[in-house]
């Protein structure tokens, strides 16, 4: 049996992918996926049903920048600065964040910041 709450969250997940505007080639979607100790966000061309790259602080382009301990916070907005040199270094300039069914704030909103910071435009 589905419990209350994520049964809330997969109705808002579901609804979010209908209303949602598709990624492109061009302007992939970010697919933000935050678990109990990790974030992942993918870069996601809709078109194609492919996923163009992924990040997430377990990559080793993170873990590179990695300095000292760092809060569940700050490592979020470490991954959305790599995820915009690395979007950049492809080519990709915008996108549409997709905060998957998770509200806008802590870690997501940190991520966002950080990939606005780092030069995306979200």
């Amino acid at each position: 049996m589905i419990k209350p709450k994520e049964k809330s969250r997969f109705r808002v997940k579901k609804h979010l992918k209908k209303v949602l505007k598709r990624g492109t080639p061009e302007k992939p979607r970010l697919c933000v996926y935050r678990s109990l100790n990790n974030i992942y966000v993918q870069f996601i061309d809709d078109l194609n049903n492919k996923t163009l790259f992924t990040v997430s602080n377990l990559s080793k382009e993170v873990k590179e920048k990695i300095q000292g301990h760092l809060t569940k916070i700050e490592l979020s907005k470490l991954v959305g600065k790599v995820a915009a040199e690395i979007a950049l270094s492809k080519g990709f300039t915008t996108g549409i964040f997709d905060r998957n069914g998770f509200r806008y704030h802590g870690r997501i909103q940190a991520l966002a910041d950080g990939l606005r910071e780092g030069g995306f435009k979200i």
